[in-house]
Parts: structure tokens; C-alpha cells; sequence
């Protein structure tokens, strides 16, 4: 019997210890999920991803590039057009460029936030 009650102690221990740490996860933007910091990771590669492709199409054609161009000349290498579904935008401005990714608005009443993020040629990802 005193087996059985150091082991539920045990269990119970670890039940307590997982539930701490799994509450106390880190995230990576104010007011979104634990769970989502993977594809915000994602995300934030994929944007350094296109805006190092648009600064090299800048340097070699002196020009601004959409998406479709970058993909289309080999200069990016995306596979698709979105993630976990972010979607991917490049805007240009004279010898300048913003490339945002947007997701679709969460249900009213849903405590998830999708933050959209952007990058431009100071190549420093910021979540708007």
C-alpha cells in the first residue's frame, strides 16, 4: 500500500511540475499563443528570406521586384506563396520595399491574436 501511495505522489508531483512549465511557456508576440511561436518563427524566416532576395534583385536590376518576380527568376525559393495561413506581400516604393505578411482576422470572441508582421530594406522583422 505505502508502494502505491509514493507512486500517485510521484505522479502527482510530475502532473503539477508539467502543468507549471506548460503555462509558463515563453511567446514569441505579446497576446498570441504558446503554440504559435513555431509559426511565427516560420514566418520571420520567411520575410528575411524575400527581403534578402529584393535587396540582391535591387543591387543587380536597380529595381523593385514583386513576389511573383522573385520567385519566377530564381531569386527566392518559397515553395508556396503562404504559411499556416500568413500570406506574403511585397510593396515598393521607388528604391524601397516593405514585404508583410497578414493573416486572416481571428473568429470574433477568439482569444487568439495573428499579428502581422513586416520587413523592409533595414532588414529588422516588425509585428504591426
Amino acid at each position: 500500500m505505502r508502494a502505491l501511495a509514493s507512486l500517485l505522489a510521484v505522479a502527482a508531483l510530475f502532473a503539477g511540475i508539467y502543468v507549471f512549465y506548460l503555462k509558463k511557456m515563453p511567446t514569441s508576440d505579446p497576446g498570441t499563443a504558446p503554440t504559435q511561436a513555431i509559426s511565427l518563427t516560420g514566418v520571420r524566416s520567411d520575410l528575411l528570406q524575400i527581403a534578402q532576395a529584393e535587396r540582391s534583385n535591387m543591387a543587380l536590376n536597380g529595381k523593385c521586384a514583386s513576389l511573383d518576380e522573385l520567385v519566377s527568376s530564381g531569386a527566392l525559393t518559397l515553395t508556396k506563396p503562404e504559411r499556416d495561413g500568413y500570406t506574403y506581400e511585397v510593396t515598393c516604393s521607388g528604391s524601397d520595399f516593405r514585404a508583410t505578411a497578414q493573416h486572416v482576422p481571428a473568429p470574433a470572441g477568439s482569444p487568439i491574436r495573428y499579428p502581422a508582421l513586416s520587413i523592409d530594406s533595414s532588414m529588422e522583422v516588425t509585428s504591426n
